[in-house]
């Protein structure tokens, strides 16, 4: 039976991943600083553990894995990543995990290691324009990302690259475009767009107004948690090492996001822009290196995903309206 090892097991796509990993018959060591708190995790095995910590990461990496999976980080939506206030902590604690991680596996010879890193390392001066952003693989550098969360990122990338070159490690890296799916953060400031507004919509009645930050012109594609997982599974099984987008190229403005979901709440619900945090203008995944080098693209529209999402979320919060009301 192949082993692998899942950092940052607690969280959305970390969590799915577990699961997605069982599926397919591996067995399954998890961890995290918690377990997932939506539903029960499938790991065999799960550590509550700090991977700050370099001795910690060496008693997590005890034995040589088939694959490694690498989604711990310090991370969040705009209104955590976008402030300012969060800079020291996001920077500090995600490089710290990924240079404990990547010295404990050289250690204990475990080399197929993947790296999610994200579209937040693109320049900003390449996502000015709303309607045609480039973030072709191509483009990252001259590095000039948006925030430190972006920086960190750009760092991370090369010192798994560094890695590789210089110790044969089997290293895979991808920019994650925007995952969203059940499960994920979905309120307490951490949460990204797709599901605070889903929230804002679920929790609103007939004929309120929702609040979105920034013009809502600004534009992202999104991708559900499943193709993900499919490009995820895909390029640490292929002989390449990237880095390549998984996202897709399906570009929507923050308000059609919210229209879209006011109509599949069936609720007359109108949006009122905001001022806040959004970041760039305009962020939408370039699928052409990945479609070339893995015959990987999306299988699936936004629209039938995002109502999965929709779903989910406003099971979660009905029974806090009925606590509110009641």
């Amino acid at each position: 039976m192949k082993k692998a090892l899942v950092c940052g097991a607690g969280g959305f796509i970390g969590h799915h991943l577990v699961t997605h990993l069982k599926k397919e018959g591996f067995w399954v060591r998890g961890v995290d600083l918690k377990y997932n708190e939506f539903s029960k995790t499938q790991a065999d095995d799960f550590f509550i553990a700090d991977l700050r910590d370099p001795v910690i990461c060496r008693n997590i990496v005890d034995q040589r894995f088939d694959e490694v999976y690498q989604l711990a980080a310090d991370m969040g939506g705009a209104g955590y990543i976008f402030t300012g206030e969060n800079d020291a902590a996001i920077m500090h604690n995600s490089a710290c995990i990924n240079l404990n991680i990547l010295e404990a596996c050289l250690r204990r010879n475990t080399h197929r290691i993947f790296y999610s890193s994200s579209a937040c390392m693109y320049p900003e001066h390449n996502q000015v324009d709303c309607t045609n952003p480039n973030l072709a693989e191509s483009s990252a550098y001259p590095a000039n990302p948006d925030s430190e969360y972006g920086w960190e990122k750009v760092f991370s990338e090369r010192l798994y690259l560094a890695y590789h070159r210089n110790h044969k490690m089997e290293v895979r890296i991808a920019r994650y475009h925007n995952v969203f799916g059940p499960q994920s953060t979905w309120t307490g400031g951490k949460e990204k767009s797709p599901a605070a507004i889903c929230r804002k919509v679920a929790c609103a009645k007939p004929g309120e107004t929702i609040e979105i930050w920034g013009s809502g012109q600004q534009t992202r594609s999104f991708l559900c948690i499943e193709e993900c997982l499919e490009g995820t599974t895909r390029l640490m099984r292929s002989a390449w090492t990237g880095p390549v987008n998984i996202g897709s190229e399906e570009m929507i403005s923050i308000n059609n996001l919210a229209s879209m979901l006011i109509a599949i709440s069936g609720k007359p619900l109108s949006i009122k822009n905001i001022p806040g945090p959004v970041g760039v203008n305009g962020r939408r995944s370039d699928n052409r290196l990945i479609y070339e080098k893995l015959g990987w693209k999306p299988s699936q529209p936004l629209l039938t995903g995002i109502k999965q999402l929709y779903t989910w979320i406003e099971k979660q919060v009905e029974p806090q309206k009925e606590l509110v009301f009641s």
